[in-house]
């Protein structure tokens, strides 16, 4: 792969609590402009990878690259705005229940730029309207179901333009067609707005739906055990670790 074309890179990153390492040698290139996805069964650290990836926690050794610049060299402002270049969709939306829809997406607005109130609101419809939410600008959060609540949370997390888009367990809790929607409007944004996806799941019909790669993080062995395009790993992987998850319960027919 072309230096040019990789958007995010892992290097030999180790995560730990204290003495406890999660995952160690952490090795992975995520191209621009793709849907990747980080998959493994329960404990595996998908969702503290993200944290690693987002600032949130330091790694215990390894380092995280963006466009070739390493974040934890960094210091505390510069890795702020590399994080102004991303958004994030947290699992439960992580709406202010207290705000209207369209008073969640304008806080960053709010927060990080300089937009005028007019711009402000003309931006805030637009993201709503992107998502499919055009009309439910003065809602609460608690009026509207869970999947469009997924929807304004990914609306928010928009809202500045991002680069780089993550997210936490998209489909957790939603019903099989919002969750298929969902799905389809993460590769809208990945077609129409060039963004680089990094996205948690552990739901087999939305990771052969959307995943352009992966990596596999396995508990037992403490770092990735495969990596590659889902569909190609189903087909072709020989570990039968891999080969179990991926062909778990219903789901698995979503590589035809």
């Amino acid at each position: 792969m072309d230096s040019n074309d990789v958007k995010i890179e892992i290097r030999d990153l180790t995560m730990a609590y204290g003495s406890n390492v999660v995952m160690k040698d952490i090795n992975a290139t995520i191209k621009r402009g793709s849907v990747f996805v980080i998959i493994g069964t329960s404990g595996s650290g998908k969702s503290t990878l993200l944290r690693h990836m987002l600032g949130l926690q330091r790694p215990a050794n390894g380092d995280v690259l963006y466009d070739g610049k390493s974040f934890w060299g960094m210091d505390e402002e510069a890795r702020r705005a590399q994080l102004r270049h991303c958004g994030v969709l947290f699992q439960s939306g992580a709406l202010w229940s207290s705000m209207t829809l369209a008073e969640n997406v304008a806080l960053p607005l709010q927060e990080f730029s300089d937009f005028s109130a007019n711009d402000r609101h003309e931006i805030v419809r637009l993201k709503l309207a992107l998502v499919g939410l055009s009309g439910f600008e003065e809602y609460y959060p608690a009026e509207i179901s869970g999947g469009m609540r997924k929807r304004a949370g990914l609306a928010r997390a928009m809202a500045l333009d991002p680069e780089i888009l993550f997210f936490d367990e998209p489909s957790a809790g939603l019903d099989p067609i919002s969750s298929r929607n969902l799905d389809r409007l993460i590769l809208e944004l990945r077609d129409s707005l060039g963004a680089t996806i990094v996205v948690v799941t552990h739901e087999l019909a939305s990771i052969f739906m959307i995943a352009d790669d992966s990596i596999f993080l396995d508990p037992d062995t403490k770092t990735v055990r495969a990596r590659g395009n889902p569909k190609e790993l189903l087909k072709h992987s020989t570990d039968a670790k891999v080969k179990a998850f991926l062909t778990r319960g219903e789901g698995a027919g979503g590589t035809s």
